[in-house]
């Protein structure tokens, strides 16, 4: 398989900080991939935090009025009273487990600071609400433990975060109650090794302050946390680090816009979005306010996008680098969407009623949880839309049926391109699903340190990068076009070129720009013609460098062969693929298990299943490639 390799220089801009109110003003004027950043209310400097931050503890996620309000729900609400049950035979299964050591996997502290941050949301949220002393007990031994670590791994930012955020509300939720020199050694760890670590001392900016993806909600939510948390004894170190976040975050916000896409997947709107919603809980508690974070524009209709990339059959949507199913307890972060919208859809109340004994391990934010799902009151039970799109830096597209649909189907296309955040070389790629089972499959994602460990560079995005020899990440292991036998150019922006959510929902992607002068034009478009079927149809017209197009399908199910088109078997159902526009070819399947390179992913039965077009063979240089998919 040969590859052009294009060299895509990087230039990288360095920022001194002269001041930090200097530094944080010029950055105002910074624009992410051209769209103009809005700017969250930011008042924050020394004296605004003497005069505006709450005095009294609990201050962060929880105050006095939330809790006695979260305690008469305990009692009296089945739904919060359930999920409290939950949390405290989650606190218990602590005491089984040895204290947290600093052992590193890879490069990464990361599973220890997530494990503390769960550890300290069980055993904290029950401790605010029965005051057992062996719980405190637990708690101080947690926070001595992880305290004099000899550091939280400043080098992977995102361990440090949310160790900052385990140990601030750990620190916040027993104010007063630890004994003296714990509280001590915990303020000072949030310093020396959380805060003091994200201002290097080179005078540069952290990558992550103003970055646009992931780690710039988590590491500022960190940085918020703990600065909170040690105002008092550090109120000048505490304000700026506040004031650079409030100004850093909407640079990662924007890629919400315009309707609540988030372009890393799913799974990973689950990571940024948990630690915006938990940043903002503490904000209010903290300020009594959230200084505009939770209406920026897109980001509470990320809702919507969250829930619609739950498919029927379980699995998520799990394009870009997201994981393939979704868990089986209720959805903590889309609670709190649901407390601030009112809106039914987002709150998962048969999940959150499951026996607790039934329920699997909770997450490590559901102990923070549980107060938003206490506020929340219904407003509102919106019908969720059968057809949906959303734009932006990795737009997609949904179909589905009624609520009640007996055929339980499920689409989802997408444009994008490889060089967004944990983006794939997957434009004009689609999922479908249809009597409850997935006939067309994204590989998804597989184990970043096995990867690394090996030398592997996944992380470049560079058009001739090593991540994109992956068939997880290039378009070779996606359901989409190739040219040549060529990669997608990884800058080539797929975007949504029309969209008609009528009674035969339809979308049309533009797909030139992937093809970088191997096609003059390319149009995708996606239709529901029927509550069984989809049709897919590629417009394009060809160059003179045009050799080969090859119209691809990936697939798990069994697969038989048959004149004009080939039958998928799977879970005693069966669905007919149909060549409708090129009946002189005949399809082909490339199995892809065992998978092409030893550090793929091993996907059990994948295969790949095309429909190759010599150039040759195209009329007047246009062609349309017709193929439906329906149950058969």
């Amino acid at each position: 398989m040969k590859t052009y390799l294009y060299l895509n220089q990087l230039a990288v801009l360095f920022l001194f900080l002269c001041s930090w109110q200097e530094t944080t003003a010029m950055l105002m004027a910074q624009q992410t991939k051209g769209v103009s950043v809005p700017k969250l209310e930011n008042p924050v400097n020394r004296q605004y935090l003497q005069h505006n931050l709450r005095k009294s503890h609990p201050r962060l996620v929880l105050n006095s009025a939330i809790e006695k309000d979260l305690k008469r729900k305990i009692k009296s609400d089945p739904v919060v009273k359930n999920m409290y049950g939950a949390i405290r035979l989650n606190a218990v299964s602590i005491y089984d487990k040895p204290l947290l050591e600093r052992i590193q996997t890879g490069r990464r502290l990361l599973g220890v600071s997530r494990e503390m941050l769960y550890r300290v949301n069980m055993l904290g949220m029950v401790y605010r609400m029965e005051k057992d002393p062996a719980v405190l007990k637990r708690l101080n031994d947690e926070l001595v433990a992880v305290c004099n670590f000899t550091d939280w791994n400043p080098s992977h930012f995102l361990d440090v975060a949310e160790m900052s955020l385990a140990v601030s509300l750990a620190l916040d939720w027993t104010k007063g109650d630890l004994p003296k020199a714990t509280e001590e050694l915990a303020i000072q760890s949030l310093i020396e090794k959380g805060i003091k670590p994200s201002w290097p001392g080179d005078g540069k900016n952290p990558d992550w302050a103003y970055g646009n993806n992931n780690w710039n909600q988590v590491c500022n939510g960190g940085m918020i946390a703990a600065s909170i948390a040690v105002a008092e004894t550090v109120p000048d170190l505490a304000a700026k680090t506040i004031y650079r976040a409030l100004d850093g975050i909407p640079h990662a916000l924007v890629e919400y816009m315009p309707d609540g896409v988030y372009p890393e997947g799913s799974t990973y709107w689950e990571y940024g979005t948990g630690f915006s919603v938990i940043t903002i809980a503490m904000l209010e508690s903290a300020f009594g306010t959230d200084f505009g974070y939770g209406s920026f524009p897109g980001f509470k209709d990320s809702a919507l996008f969250r829930l619609l990339c739950n498919a029927p059959t379980g699995w998520y949507y799990n394009f870009a680098d997201c994981g393939d199913r979704r868990g089986f307890n209720g959805d903590g972060i889309l609670a709190w969407f649901a407390y601030k919208t009112g809106n039914k859809a987002f709150f998962e109340e048969e999940r959150f009623l499951v026996p607790v004994d039934k329920m699997s391990k909770l997450e490590r934010l559901d102990g923070s949880a549980l107060v938003w799902i206490s506020q929340y009151r219904e407003k509102d039970d919106a019908r969720l839309p059968t057809a949906w799109k959303g734009d932006g830096s990795n737009p997609i597209v949904i179909f589905t049926g009624e609520k009640e649909d007996p055929h339980r189907y499920y689409f989802g296309g997408k444009g994008g391109r490889g060089s967004v955040n944990h983006g794939n070389m997957d434009g004009g790629s689609f999922v479908f699903e249809l009597n409850g089972v997935r006939w067309v499959v994204d590989p998804g994602n597989q184990d970043y340190n096995s990867l690394e460990q090996t030398g592997f560079d996944l992380w470049s995005n560079c058009q001739g990068c090593e991540r994109w020899t992956l068939f997880t990440k290039n378009n070779f292991g996606h359901s989409t076009l190739t040219v040549n036998e060529e990669l997608h150019a990884v800058d080539g922006l797929v975007t949504i070129k029309d969209f008609n959510n009528g009674k035969t929902p339809e979308t049309t992607l533009e797909m030139t720009p992937a093809f970088q002068g191997l096609l003059r034009s390319a149009q995708r478009q996606f239709r529901k013609d029927s509550p069984v079927s989809l049709t897919v149809e590629d417009r394009i017209e060809i160059t003179e460098d045009t050799k080969l197009v090859t119209w691809q399908l990936t697939t798990t199910a069994d697969v038989e062969l048959v004149k004009d088109g080939a039958v998928l078997r799977q879970d005693d159902k069966s669905l007919k693929i149909e060549n409708l526009s090129h009946p002189g070819l005949s399809m082909s399947v490339v199995s892809l298990y065992p998978a092409p390179l030893k550090l793929d992913r091993q996907i059990v039965g994948l295969k790949r299943i095309e429909l190759r077009i010599p150039a040759w063979t195209v009329e007047n240089k246009k062609t349309s490639i017709r193929v439906r998919l329906v149950e058969n």
